[in-house]
């Protein structure tokens, strides 16, 4: 009993470790995956999205009590229309990919479901975070003694 009574314990301390990736990492791995100037979206709009969105952080989830959604991972991408998270209701899943995948350290994935979000008419757009923060602003501080 005390043997389970401590592995209950462990494991309830056991907490998932999230990727947080620092700026000028994350341009970096973006660039190398050929996001810079995919569909015109240049580098710096690309990590200034992530910042606002996710902090750079894999593992950030938002939920939308509006429509009931679920943005994931560090670009944010929401579960109505780009990934199945088998909780939201009428959802698309136009990446074709559990939302769980956005989630982990890899963010391959995560990237090419950004690409397939930004294919859509809205393009970039499609994240209020950029919209907000980066839409219309110099971005190229984000990207600042990067050497990208």
């Amino acid at each position: 009993m005390k043997a389970l009574l401590t592995l209950g314990l462990f494991l309830l301390s056991v907490t998932v470790q999230a990727k947080v990736y620092e700026r000028c990492e994350f341009a970096r791995t973006l660039k190398s995956h050929g996001m810079d100037g995919y569909l015109g979206i240049s580098l710096a709009n690309w990590v200034c999205l992530a910042q606002h969105g996710s902090n750079y952080n894999t593992q950030t989830t938002n939920y939308n009590p509006g429509d009931q959604s679920t943005d994931y991972g560090i670009f944010q991408i929401n579960s109505r229309y780009w990934c199945n998270d088998d909780k939201t209701l009428r959802a698309v899943n136009a990446c074709g990919i559990p939302c769980s995948a956005l989630l982990q350290d890899d963010i391959t994935p995560a990237m090419q479901c950004a690409k397939r979000v930004v294919r859509d008419p809205q393009g970039i757009r499609a994240w209020s975070a950029w919209t907000r923060h980066c839409q219309h602003k110099d971005v190229s501080e984000y990207i600042g003694n990067c050497g990208v």
